[in-house]
Order: structure tokens, then C-alpha cells, then sequence
């Protein structure tokens, strides 16, 4: 075997590793991406409540005690203020909020058979639920 030919062989070798390496970089994001766009939701569990208001909605799961709750605007997008607040009763809220374009979450807290307070902000507009039982 030529010089010329292990290069050639090396160099496709090389590049075919190069090939695969990018593809399985880049699909997380596009699979990450097609679930953002089709509204899929980060929580697990059944979806039991969604509080809507002018300017987006809060989807509340719940599963095995835990309850999950997600923010979500009515026009994803451009960066948003947005936040989501979860608390059980006798406990602290846990929060998410910063600027975001697709979704403020999500937050997870054990409730139990506790009730919960669910708030949620996107932009100007926001809801919060009161005391309720998910």
C-alpha cells in the first residue's frame, strides 16, 4: 500500500468520525426544539389544571405526590420577563423567573395530599390560583 493511499484512507476516516460526532451533537437540540415547538412540557406526570390568562397560560402536573408547574407565553419567542411559583402549604415557594422565549420551569415540590399555590408572570400579565388541591 502507497503512502498516498493510507493518507487517503486516514483522511476519510477522519472525516466520517468528524460527520458523526456533529450529528450527534446537534440532535438533542433539534429534538429539544421540535418539543418546545409541539407545547410538550419538562413536567412528568398528568397534566390536572391549566390556569390561563391574557398573555399565557400555567400547566400544573402532578405525579406520586409531586406537583409540577410550567409557564408558558401565548406568543413564545422574543425574550420575556416570565416566572412560575409552586408552594405547598407550610412551605416555601419554589421559583423560576428570569427572561426566557419559551417557557419559565419547571418547578417541582412534594405536596403530598397538601394543597398548593400556583402563580405564573408572563410579560404584564399573570394568575395565581390560591390555595388549591391538585
Amino acid at each position: 500500500m502507497s503512502a498516498g493511499s493510507v493518507r487517503r484512507r486516514l483522511a476519510l476516516g477522519l472525516a466520517v468520525l468528524t460527520a458523526s460526532g456533529m450529528l450527534s451533537l446537534a440532535s438533542p437540540g433539534t429534538a429539544e426544539a421540535a418539543s418546545a415547538a409541539s407545547g410538550a412540557s419538562a413536567c412528568s406526570g398528568r397534566k390536572v389544571r391549566t390556569l390561563t390568562f391574557s398573555t399565557g397560560e400555567v400547566r400544573i402536573y402532578r405525579r406520586s405526590g409531586y406537583v409540577c408547574a410550567v409557564t408558558v407565553p401565548k406568543r413564545p419567542g422574543a425574550r420575556q420577563w416570565m416566572s412560575v411559583s409552586v408552594r405547598a402549604r407550610g412551605g416555601r415557594p419554589v421559583v423560576d423567573e428570569g427572561l426566557f422565549s419559551k417557557r419559565a420551569g419547571p418547578v417541582t415540590v412534594h405536596a403530598g395530599r397538601r394543597q398548593v399555590w400556583i402563580e405564573g408572570t408572563v410579560g404584564r400579565g399573570s394568575v395565581s390560583s390560591g390555595w388549591i388541591r391538585c
